[in-house]
């Protein structure tokens, strides 16, 4: 006889117990699934990371800051990145980038994104831009195979190379989600893995003006700035995000001349 169609004694205070189970365990379930969704989209995974002061600390003593004119040892620093592009908002992007003379780091997808906008990663790199990796398919890391790892990042390396002349030697890892596999493989490809302390979660609103006042909200000396141009209120966002923090008195780098004159370790991973 089922379970569910037994009505004796027995069975029916089984059935009450394991109801009253239920209802004590589901506010512990849906806690866990928020936990885990806000874990998701925000990235702020739990690792071990080295800051851009540390970086710089690491270098040898009065060594210069050799990427461009900027020393962020003295200088109020903070990185504007982009994850996910390129898209059909990135050449206005790079037009608000070259008229408000911000260099930024790119962190680009491979599938329908470096393969089907070959000209504008090239424009990116042209221009100034540091073009790294997002990956080629936007796995994520920590759940698939060492071979699939290596070819996530192989793939959009090669592509990245062909179109600028210059491999990579910085990725972001989809989600932020990266582990001790994920730093071994990065540091046999000569790679260093860039989080973020700055994210408007983008993703999640078209609201330019609210993507504007999140990162305002967020940003310090040393910050790295996470965006997506793939989202179309972001890239209306730019310009004040970009107009608002220089009176703050902040200088707008990439992510290697924030680390100069330390540089980016293979398997290692940087945030703030």
């Amino acid at each position: 006889m089922s379970l569910w169609t037994d009505k004796t004694p027995t069975t029916k205070r089984a059935l009450r117990k394991m109801r009253e189970t239920a209802r004590r365990l589901r506010p512990v379930a849906l806690a866990s699934a928020a936990a885990a969704l806000t874990l998701t989209l925000s990235g702020c995974a739990d690792v071990d990371a080295t800051s851009p002061s540390t970086a710089r600390a690491a270098a040898a003593k009065g060594a210069p800051a050799k990427l461009g004119t900027v020393d962020c040892r003295e200088a109020k620093c903070i990185a504007l990145t982009f994850d996910a592009g390129p898209s059909e908002n990135s050449a206005r992007l790079l037009d608000i980038l070259r008229e408000k003379k911000v260099p930024a780091t790119f962190f680009l997808l491979g599938r329908n994104h470096i393969e089907k906008y070959p000209q504008l990663v090239e424009r990116m790199a042209a221009e100034g831009h540091e073009v790294a990796s997002h990956t080629w398919d936007h796995k994520i890391l920590t759940r698939i195979s060492d071979a699939q790892i290596r070819d996530e990042l192989k793939r959009p390396n090669d592509a990245i190379e062909r179109l600028t002349g210059h491999r990579p030697t910085l990725m972001r890892p989809p989600q932020g989600r990266t582990d001790s596999d994920v730093h071994r493989i990065t540091k046999e490809m000569g790679m260093a893995e860039v989080l973020w302390s700055v994210t408007a979660k983008d993703y999640m609103t078209n609201d330019s003006a609210l993507i504007t006042k999140r990162v305002l909200e967020q940003s310090s000396r040393d910050g790295i700035i996470l965006l997506h141009d793939i989202y179309p209120g972001t890239v209306p966002a730019v310009p004040g995000v970009i107009d608002a923090l220089k009176e703050r008195g902040y200088v707008f780098v990439t992510v290697p001349q924030l680390l100069a004159p330390g540089k980016a370790e293979p398997g290692r991973v940087y945030r703030p």
